[in-house]
């Protein structure tokens, strides 16, 4: 009874405030004069802030001065002349909330949302709002600087209906939920999205002001926990969003309670649960729910017939684990639907039958399945369709101008990554205009595609891999002026490039893989990606000096027929990650300003002509990954530099150069190293004893250095990393992430060869032929568990082979020819299945497989071996199986045919009683005679 008189009473005072707002009234009368007290703390608050845009110019100005509740953003009472409403929405206002605030009593809507109030993270003032009690409506959402501190001020306004503060940081509000819950019994509207929460809520928790509450958003907070009960007890529940958190297990059964919802999101989160299950459990809502977005989770089962949802307008289902095929046909036509989403699942079989069910469509993202099968020509029927994506599945068939007839509204199109061949007209005029287009690996060629002649304002092109091997038309380079993106590679296109410099909004240009000629042209200043490589273009890269941009991550030149020296006007390249200019003829010293790139994870220098000492300036390169100056002309010694300011170095290639001296020891420093090749180089002097600092190459576990950087940025590498072996250059075509490989070939190093090297458990290829070391090889060699590639030729290594060699079980190269290597090559499968070439040069090495037989092996080694293998063979596991199987067939010949066949059994047996009568005979003859002759 008391709960009951509760509810009443809290309800009569809600209808109360709005008639007495709605007959008091907001100031419109001309002779109601705010208060003198209440302006003069509006000037304060005004006083403590930054209005850079002049947004509050109308507060204090001489003509309004005087009455306060015409200024800008402010309402007064119609009665009482009382501030009731402060409105700075989105101003962009800066600075602290003034404790003048409390004077404002009667203020019963405050909206400071989307400015940037609180400075370095200053806590709301509880005694700043406390007085505040009369207010209904609070939104201070968007100022992400602001603290909410406890909470505990949210208890002055038992009034509140609407509470924003999204965004504002409530890490410090450990108790929330109970403040909220308890405090404010009218609340109507609840955002706390993006505020740091505490990353569990209590699943039983009761929600006291749940009779009233219509929106709840928590979204963006993280939270790690199940999804409550008590929402599905908030029977008014309008809106619930609840997506970015870490929500587990399943939707709780009381969401079927929820008549009224109309929107639920629970996108990225962790629902583990049948997606049919889900639909139940909100079967209490077929007739409200308008959008169910349930994108990112784990949701399985084949796609169910969701049309029992009649009033359904948004369906969010990617990124799920969908299996099966769409339903073969539909309960209910849904004319309200207009959005469907169902990428990134594992679903099946033919596209739906869209224009009959879903007639007014605007999305459509069936991207990233297993769709197989062709488009209808129906889907060019949609006409209210705004965005269509098919990418990433099997579809194939012919596209023709029927299935684009009626997409008048058409602003996305992707069909990427399919098997579709597009036969279209050369007169065909599209009824759109993409702002989208991508059709990558689709067939649109060889002839270019004429139909982009009438597309006039798109924003991104790729027709990337999709068969165009023709002269590029001179209207194609009139580009759009809102162009962001552009990405023709991996075509067969033809002719000359013009200036581009007019193409402002252009940020990323990919035209690799084609046959474009002539000199680079003239780009736009500002961009943020350049893809030139594997062209035709030729001359130099001057064009480089125009580009004025700070945000250039990108550069990518390589493999064409570029020459002449590199500018010096390297200076704005600030933000470059990654630069290629490998396979050119390019020469010359680098300049100085070249190597000033303090965000560089990738430099590509290889296969040109570059010369002189390496600059100082590359030490301004501290987060290089991957340096590649391999053949090239390159001299002086090789620089400290390498080690002491690279220190995330995990491929480094000086390959085929002129660099002389020693190895510095801050090579040492390397721990990420995967490749080091100094090969084919005029080095000298001994090897750093450190092989063992290599981490990467040592530890099988090493995962601190397994970056997603390296992972993207060794994609960008040519992928193809030479091996030296017997003078020739293989290419080594393993995933470039997956080689570990060490290569000191073709140089003058002598000495010993250090023991540590046999540390390096995960290298994959050791190269240290054409040197002078003279030394035994090392003795446990087997450490090197993982090698694939052993080159020890062409160096003064004496002593014997160690038998440890033949624990590599991986070794598949090995060459240890022209060495003073001597004694006899261990027995082993593996040592001796290679070629006598490999140990050829070895005057004292002898034995299988080298012709030269050891002392002691001349006479009757053959047959010893022979015998030996006669032996061995009774010693075999097939010896025995050869026996068994000899013995189950003979056993079963004689057994089975007298068991089977009584014909059989009467002769077997009839035999056997003549051979004991046979040999009872010629025992008892035998006998006798034996017997007479010891009588006489």
């Amino acid at each position: 009874m008391a709960t009951m008189f509760t509810k009443m009473l809290s309800f009569f005072v809600v209808m109360l405030l709005a008639s007495n707002k709605n007959s008091a009234g907001l100031t419109s009368n001309p002779k109601i004069r705010c208060i003198e007290k209440e302006k003069r703390a509006l000037l304060e608050f005004k006083e403590a802030l930054i209005d850079d845009g002049n947004s509050l110019s109308s507060w204090g100005s001489e003509n309004d001065e005087k009455e306060c509740c015409k200024w800008r953003g402010v309402e007064c009472n119609n009665h009482t002349g009382h501030v009731a409403v402060l409105n700075l929405s989105t101003w962009s206002l800066t600075g602290k909330i003034s404790p003048s605030f409390l004077e404002l009593q009667h203020l019963e809507y405050l909206d400071l949302s989307g400015n940037n109030f609180g400075g370095d993270y200053t806590p709301i003032p509880n005694r700043h709002l406390g007085n505040v009690s009369s207010l209904q409506y609070l939104s201070l959402g968007g100022n992400y600087n602001l603290s909410g501190g406890n909470l505990e001020w949210l208890s002055y306004f038992p009034l509140l209906r609407h509470l924003d503060l999204s965004m504002v940081d409530l890490s410090e509000a450990t108790n929330w939920l109970e403040l909220v819950s308890d405090k404010l019994p009218l609340l109507e509207y609840l955002s706390l999205s993006d505020c740091y929460l505490l990353n569990q809520v209590p699943p039983t928790h009761p929600f006291n002001s749940s009779l009233y509450l219509t929106v709840v958003d928590l979204s963006n907070n993280h939270m790690s926990s199940l999804i409550p009960d008590a929402f599905g007890k908030m029977i008014s529940l309008v809106h619930l969003n609840l997506a970015y958190n870490d929500f587990v297990g399943r939707i709780p059964k009381s969401f079927a309670n929820l008549s009224r919802l109309e929107s639920l999101e629970l996108k990225w989160s962790h629902v583990i649960e049948q997606v049919a299950v889900v639909l139940d459990k909100l079967s209490g809502s077929e007739k409200s729910l308008q959008i169910l977005n349930f994108d990112s989770n784990q949701l399985s089962g084949t796609v169910p017939d969701f049309t029992r949802f009649s009033s359904l307008r948004e369906l969010y289902l990617g990124g799920n684990k969908l299996t099966g095929a769409f339903p073969k046909s539909f309960r209910h036509v849904l004319p309200n639907l207009v959005v469907l989403e169902f990428y990134g699942n594992q679903i099946s079989g033919m596209l739906p039958d869209l224009i009959t069910m879903f007639p007014f469509l605007t999305r459509l993202d069936l991207s990233n399945n297993s769709l197989n099968g062709t488009i209808d020509k129906s889907i060019g029927q949609l006409s209210k369709m705004e965005h269509l994506d098919t990418s990433l599945n099997s579809l194939e068939g012919i596209i023709s101008e029927s299935h684009f007839s009626n997409l008048s509204s058409l602003k996305y199109l992707d069909f990427s990554h399919n098997q579709l061949i597009f036969n279209i007209s050369s007169s065909w005029i599209p009824p759109f205009q993409l702002d989208v287009i991508r059709l990558e690996s689709c067939k649109l060629g060889p002839d270019f595609p004429e139909w982009l002649r009438n597309q006039h304002n798109f924003s991104e092109l790729d027709v990337s891999g999709a068969g165009i091997s023709d002269v590029v038309p001179n209207w194609f380079w009139d580009l759009p002026p809102n162009l962001v993106n552009i990405d023709i590679s991996r075509n067969q296109m033809k002719g000359l490039v013009p200036d581009l410099s007019s193409a402002v909004s252009l940020f990323k240009i990919n035209l690799s893989s084609n046959c474009f000629t002539g000199q680079i042209p003239r780009l736009p200043s500002r961009f943020t990606g350049l893809d030139l490589s594997k062209n035709l273009f030729s001359g130099s890269i001057s064009f480089i000096c125009a580009i004025t941009s700070p945000i250039t991550w990108y550069v990518d030149l390589s493999s064409n027929q570029l020459s002449g020296e590199l500018p010096n006007c390297w200076e704005p390249f600030h933000a470059l990650q990654m630069i290629s200019l490998a396979n050119n003829t390019l020469s010359g010293e680098l300049p100085r300003s070249f190597g000033n790139f303090f965000n560089l994870k990738a430099l590509q220098l290889s296969n040109n002509n570059f010369s002189g000492e390496l600059p100082e300036s590359l030490k301004n390169c501290p987060h290089l990954i991957i340096m590649d100056l391999g053949e090239n002309k390159f001299t002086g010694k090789i620089q400290p530099l390498l080690g002491s300011h690279m220190p995330n170095l995990m491929i480094l290639s000086i390959r085929s150069n002129k660099f002389y001296g020693d190895v510095p020891r801050d090579i040492c420093l390397l721990n990420s190293l995967r490749i080091l090749d100094f090969s084919q180089n005029d080095l000298s002097g001994k090897l750093p004893r450190c092989f063992d600092n290599f981490t990467a190459l040592v530890q099988r576990d090493y995962s601190v250095k397994e970056t997603a950087d390296f992972a993207f940025y060794s994609t960008i590498y040519l992928g193809i990393v030479l091996v030296q072996w017997k003078g020739q250059e293989r290419g080594y075509q393993r995933r470039l992430r997956l080689l570990k490989m060490i290569d000191f070939s073709s140089n003058k190093f002598s000495g010993e060869i250090p023991q540590e090297i046999a540390s390096l458990a995960e290298l994959i290829s050791l190269n240290l032929s054409r040197n002078d070391f003279t030394c035994k090889i090392v003795q446990n060699i087997d450490g090197m568990k993982m090698l694939e590639s052993l080159d020890l030729s062409r160096n003064r290594l004496f002593g014997k082979i160690p038998p440890t060699l033949a624990a590599l079980n991986f070794l598949g190269v090995l060459d240890l020819s022209n060495n003073n290597l001597s004694g006899k090559i261990p027995t082993s499968t593996q040592l001796q299945s290679f070629n006598a070439s490999v140990y050829s040069g070895n005057a004292q090495l002898c034995g299988d497989p080298l012709p030269d037989k050891c002392p002691g092996e001349e006479q009757g080694g053959k047959k010893g071996i022979q015998e030996g293998d006669d032996e061995d063979w009774f010693t075999t596991p097939a010896f025995y199986i050869s026996l068994g199987v000899g013995f189950a067939c003979g056993f079963w010949a004689i057994v089975g045919t007298i068991l089977f066949s009584s014909v059989s059994r009467y002769a077997w047996f009839k035999f056997l009683d003549k051979v004991a009568d046979w040999l009872y005979v010629t025992t008892a003859v035998n006998f006798n005679t034996l017997k007479r002759r010891l009588r006489g």
